[in-house]
């Protein structure tokens, strides 16, 4: 079955959420991602990448080339926007990793994050009832190695929200659904 990648217009097997990391990791092989590739995988505006540039939620690209981390942490916001304020999409990452036009004070590396929530995204099924979510969030936060003391709790903490707003998102495009069937 076909499953919209989180914060992407692209469509891969469920399953191949697993690989998540390989499938980003083609894209990068050129050495980074301009902003047309940008735009295009995304389905955002050029002018929108450019203005979170400026707004300072993520680092400016380098010879007009964006890394794989960058390009996670725009996959970030574009899978929350829809549901929680940009304020407070910031605010959230800002919690795990300070500056956000800074990645040396980075807890985790947006890509790691967003791997993360990606195989998180892909058992939705399974995230309905809480206890369970917290069971496959463990399961996942399993490998994660803790900069310092406390990280990890930070880390989890975050991805609870994104999944929260994930299935809020996946609920409301449901609901749009059967209101258009309404006709």
């Amino acid at each position: 079955m076909e499953w919209m990648i989180p914060g992407t217009v692209l469509k891969i097997p469920r399953q191949d959420a697993e690989r998540i990391e390989d499938v980003l990791g083609s894209m990068f092989l050129g050495g980074g991602m301009v902003l047309s590739q940008v735009s295009a995988v995304t389905g955002l505006e050029p002018h929108t990448v450019q203005n979170w540039v400026k707004r300072g939620f993520l680092s400016n690209p380098v010879r007009k080339r964006y890394t794989l981390r960058q390009f996670c942490r725009i996959l970030n916001i574009n899978a929350l926007k829809s549901v929680l304020p940009m304020e407070r999409i910031c605010g959230m990452l800002t919690y795990i990793n300070g500056t956000l036009n800074d990645e040396s004070d980075d807890m985790i590396d947006d890509s790691v994050l967003y791997c993360m929530f990606v195989k998180l995204a892909a058992r939705i099924r399974e995230l309905y009832k809480e206890e369970d979510r917290e069971a496959i969030l463990e399961q996942t936060m399993a490998a994660y190695a803790e900069p310092f003391p406390g990280a990890g709790e930070r880390v989890k903490a975050v991805l609870r929200v994104m999944l929260t707003a994930y299935l809020g998102a996946r609920m409301r495009q449901e609901a749009e659904k059967q209101l258009s069937e309404l006709k």
